[in-house]
């Protein structure tokens, strides 16, 4: 373990998140959702009650995990959804290079201003386009260590769809709503929008009708064997099990439109705490549970290639459990959550 892999084990989730909420403010629009998102999907302190465990396979199992959550094997793809993937390769070259004591590392805020500062002046583009990039480069260095991390070529994926454009435009087209006809003002419901969504095996869009739910929408897209791409995508692009936030399958992060979407009733932020997915205690957060989300507007998402029920467990944020048992699949999360 090196000097700086050493000191950034230190932080825990926690840790992190505050840190990434004091940058906010200097991390440019485009990646201030994807950032957070990022985090929340691939939180280190899961990472390492599974490390800690006895029986690791047991424990995974226990969380009632499903899908790929390993970074190690996602190093140079976890981060697609955000702006700053383009600049992968010179935040691993940065980080590679750094030469620090471990007391050095431990100014969190500091590392990560300092690789972003690094990254910027290669990329000749504003630190603040390379800020969120940058913190989730030494946070992947902290889930995988130096080896894991030096062994990939760093590689970035070519951007496409809306990520094609500028930072700015993109952050501009996220906030536009689909026209509704010369008469649209008049109307006062089955206005349609789009839903764009990324996942880490596809991307498109779909439409949406105003007020209805997400995976709703989601269930009318045949266009794809969604469940070839993952096993969990029933019907449509957004993974679902019940439809009735117990089982947490259908989670997704909001980069764009996160206030049109309908605000969080107390059904989703319990079975959020149960889950373990970190939701933000706000009207209308960049986590929300699909099946309980519901659009009046365009909006933009990313779907997590997992899905599990740790708050228990690796938090101890709930106490007894009250989730509707709907299908067998909740049941058994159900069971996972309350032991």
């Amino acid at each position: 373990m090196n000097s700086l892999e050493n000191g950034i084990s230190t932080f825990d989730t926690s840790h992190w998140a505050g840190t990434i909420d004091a940058l906010e403010p200097r991390i440019h629009e485009v990646d201030r959702n994807a950032v957070q998102i990022w985090f929340r999907f691939f939180p280190i302190d899961l990472k390492r009650y599974l490390d800690a465990a006895e029986n690791r396979e047991s424990a995974i199992q226990g969380l009632a995990i499903i899908g790929n959550f390993e970074l190690k094997n996602q190093i140079d793809t976890s981060h697609r959804f955000l702006y700053g993937h383009r600049f992968w390769k010179s935040v691993k070259a940065v980080i590679a290079d750094i030469e620090v004591d471990a007391a050095d590392s431990e100014d969190l805020d500091r590392l990560i201003t300092f690789v972003a500062d690094q990254v910027a002046a290669r990329e000749k583009v504003d630190i603040s386009l390379t800020l969120g990039i940058s913190a989730v480069g030494l946070a992947t260095l902290s889930h995988v260590g130096s080896d894991a991390f030096s062994a990939t070529a760093g590689d970035s994926a070519k951007p496409d769809g809306i990520l094609k454009k500028s930072s700015d435009a993109i952050v501009a087209e996220r906030g536009q709503d689909d026209s509704q006809g010369l008469f649209g003002f008049l109307k006062t419901i089955n206005k349609k929008f789009s839903l764009y969504f990324t996942s880490f095996y596809s991307s498109g869009k779909f439409p949406v009708i105003q007020d209805q739910q997400l995976t709703q929408a989601s269930a009318a897209v045949r266009s794809a064997e969604w469940q070839e791409m993952d096993p969990r995508c029933w019907e449509g692009p957004i993974p679902v099990e019940c439809t009735s936030a117990a089982c947490g399958t259908c989670w997704i992060g909001v980069t764009g439109g996160a206030e049109k979407l309908s605000p969080i009733a107390a059904r989703e932020r319990r079975a959020m705490k149960v889950f373990g997915y970190n939701q933000p205690e706000v009207e209308r957060p960049f986590l929300r549970l699909a099946c309980q989300a519901k659009a009046s507007g365009n909006v933009s998402i990313v779907i997590p290639p997992w899905n599990g029920v740790f708050g228990k467990k690796v938090y101890g944020n709930v106490g007894e459990l009250e989730l509707e048992v709907v299908t067998s699949a909740a049941k058994n999360l159900r069971e996972a959550a309350g032991k």
